[in-house]
């Protein structure tokens, strides 16, 4: 009887992994369908502040304040778009025609003319590529085709467009859609607890959400007087470009910064070093570190504490241990994802002092 019961034991524990991992591989599968329901999620957060407004305040049908909230986002989507179509076609353009040669000569020419400045030793570009071991991965034939490749893929991304607009469509027509699908899986004497800690959820990350929209405003206005103070090409792109890149937390301003020093060189290569382009890359780190101090000490205080009610150091190690657990997608990730375990911990968990302590401003 007792070998009868292990055995038993031993099948389900193995039914149970078996199912767990039947399970990870379905959503593996899927995870373009997730990544809709995700994003058309996002949306409905971001719009739900002015759904409610039209609602209920100038007393519009839910389907027309539906519309008027999609359209507003669709008219933005085409708007970017609008402003990286012609970027994209002159880099197509520029990199079909471009001479490798004389552009090598540029690189060295400046390579040389900037080891001289700080009395460094000289370097060959293509002996530094050799030994980096990157030069047998730079053939620009092989651009003009990755291009076409992005292209090509055009239709896919209409596809998963459209699955997002309908999605997001009904997640604000229906509010309590995606509420009442995860109250099918909890228990009936659970159910206000699951009710108040999404309710609580839905309204943090609803502020939080439009909080970064208000900082990717504040951001590409800046980063706009930025660069076309200082005589970039495609200035409004790139500051679009760089706005957006902040919003992942600590390493997108390295990227930034990066592009930005990359660009006041590429712009300017047949230029003297130390006479045009030297001065125009301190120019570029004065004008970045200017931005992301007024970043740094006036939109994310706002967004991150008055928004999810959470402590700059609270946000700081959060995102720190979801970055070390899922790289960028954590860092993009980690205030939603800890804001929603410290609804639901504050009700479930509410016992534990810790719990209490983090959640007493929620």
């Amino acid at each position: 009887m007792q070998s009868k019961a292990i055995s038993n034991g031993i099948l389900r524990a193995i039914s149970i992994i078996v199912g767990v991992v039947l399970l990870f591989y379905f959503l593996y599968l899927i995870r373009s369908v997730l990544l809709y329901i995700l994003l058309g999620a996002v949306i409905s957060l971001i719009g739900r502040p002015l759904m409610l407004f039209l609602v209920n305040k100038l007393k519009m049908k839910s389907a027309l304040a539906v519309s008027i909230c999609l359209g507003i986002f669709l008219m933005f989507f085409v708007g970017v778009i609008a402003l990286f179509s012609p970027v994209v076609a002159e880099l197509y353009e520029n990199i079909s025609q471009i001479n490798i040669e004389k552009l090598e000569a540029d690189v060295d020419r400046l390579i040389n003319e900037s080891t001289d400045y700080f009395g460094i030793k000289k370097l060959n570009l293509r002996d530094l590529l050799e030994k980096i071991d990157l030069i047998k991965y730079l053939d620009v034939n092989t651009l003009p085709k990755v291009l076409t490749n992005i292209f090509g893929g055009l239709g896919s991304f209409l596809i998963g467009m459209f699955s997002v607009i309908f999605i997001a469509f009904f997640a604000l027509k229906d509010s309590k859609l995606l509420e009442k699908s995860l109250l099918a899986f909890a228990k009936e004497e659970d159910e206000n607890k699951f009710q108040r800690a999404f309710l609580k959820i839905k309204e943090l990350l609803s502020r939080y959400f439009v909080g970064l929209l208000a900082q990717l405003f504040i951001l590409f206005i800046l980063y706009s007087a930025l660069l076309l103070i200082l005589g970039f090409q495609n200035a409004i792109a790139v500051a679009l470009i760089c706005a957006i890149l902040n919003l992942i937390p600590y390493l997108g301003p390295v990227i930034s910064i990066v592009l930005l020093f990359s660009l006041a060189v590429t712009d300017n290569l047949n230029m003297s070093f130390s006479v045009i382009i030297l001065p125009k890359i301190i120019k570029v780190g004065i004008g970045f570190f200017v931005v992301q101090m007024v970043d740094n000490f006036f939109n994310q205080p706002f967004i991150f504490g008055n928004s999810v009610r959470s402590h700059p150091l609270e946000i700081f190690l959060a995102i720190l241990v979801f970055g070390l657990l899922f790289g960028i997608g954590g860092l993009i990730a980690a205030v939603p994802l800890y804001t929603a375990i410290k609804v639901v911990s504050k009700e479930f968990l509410s016992e534990y002092k810790i719990v209490q302590y983090l959640t007493k401003e929620i």
